[in-house]
């Protein structure tokens, strides 16, 4: 195994389902340690970029690489080295969780001691010791989820990829998940994370690439991302409708600024170069106009209008 440089590797991948494109010269680099998150509407192009990495459908063109092993031409090696959790979970609702375990290392052909020794490593990593030998049917979402990062990280790979890991889980189970993610790249393993979740990219991701039509038309990290649309807005939520003419009105004036505004939400957004000074200035020109406002607040941009920019689609970023 390479051990300098990305271990996530991608230079221009194609592939095309008949007279659909779904990449198109895709370069992707992932060092240890990270999290790259690739973002897409459906039909962008993730499904395709994970299998083609986890070696599961092979490339028109182009070349990718896990942990220095080539996907085509060396794809047990590549394979030996990255774990997958897809969208369903792998596990058996029967068996227990330790059970389950034991079974995953046993088909990657670690002996009965080992494959038992490695089991109960990661339900104790995972903390799940306590419901081990209990129904995988009896757990919770966030549980099972847990169980599915486990089972891919029985031979330990230095590559993970997770796609949608949280999605159906509630709030709770999700920020398990995060967690545990987190506690992964801490110790060293580059992770490529496609999600619907856009607070989940900007939760974990060190890097994001948005996917657009088969091609990748931003990269950077999620401040650099949102740094593109402005800097900071100060937002004004108001209470009656026939306020949005002279609310308008009165934020043109006192920013220089048109606001853009959500009509369903009664919201005004105006760009703020100076936190202080931008909430001042929209406070002033609300007190003037005797405007009955709900609330203000100053924000930075968020992932999804970043999402909404770039792809000019409403924010769905499933595989």
């Amino acid at each position: 195994m390479r051990r300098d440089g990305p271990v996530i590797e991608a230079a221009g991948l194609r592939k095309r389902y008949g007279d659909q494109t779904a990449l198109d010269g895709v370069d992707l680099a992932v060092p240890a340690g990270t999290v790259c998150a690739v973002l897409g509407v459906n039909g962008a192009g993730k499904s395709t970029l994970v299998r083609i990495l986890s070696t599961l459908l092979r490339p028109d063109a182009g070349v990718a690489r896990i942990a220095g092993f080539d996907v085509r031409r060396q794809a047990d090696q590549a394979r030996a080295h990255l774990g997958l959790v897809g969208q369903s979970a792998a596990v058996d609702e029967i068996l227990g969780g330790r059970q389950n375990l034991v079974l995953f290392g046993r088909l990657h052909h670690l002996s009965p001691a080992r494959a038992a020794a490695r089991a109960d490593d990661l339900l104790d990593r995972f903390g799940l010791t306590t419901a081990a030998d209990r129904p995988v049917a009896t757990w919770s979402g966030g549980m099972r989820r847990r169980l599915d990062l486990a089972a891919a990280l029985i031979v330990d790979p230095p590559v993970l990829f997770l796609d949608e890991p949280t999605t159906g889980l509630d709030p709770r189970a999700r920020a398990d998940v995060w967690d545990t993610v987190g506690d992964l790249v801490t110790a060293g393993t580059a992770v490529l994370l496609t999600t619907q979740y856009l607070e989940e990219a900007d939760r974990l991701a060190d890097t994001v690439r948005v996917l657009d039509r088969g091609r990748i038309t931003a990269a950077g990290t999620p401040e650099e991302l949102k740094s593109t649309l402005g800097g900071d807005r100060v937002d004004l939520v108001l209470h009656h409708p026939d306020d949005l003419a002279p609310a308008v009105a009165a934020l043109t004036a006192a920013t220089g600024h048109p606001p853009t505004v959500d009509r369903a939400a009664l919201r005004l957004s105006v760009p703020a170069t100076d936190r202080v000074a931008g909430l001042t200035a929209v406070l002033r020109a609300v007190e003037a106009a005797g405007l009955a406002v709900g609330d203000v607040a100053v924000r930075r941009p968020t992932l999804d209008e970043v999402f909404l920019r770039l792809t000019e689609a409403p924010v769905e970023v499933t595989a």
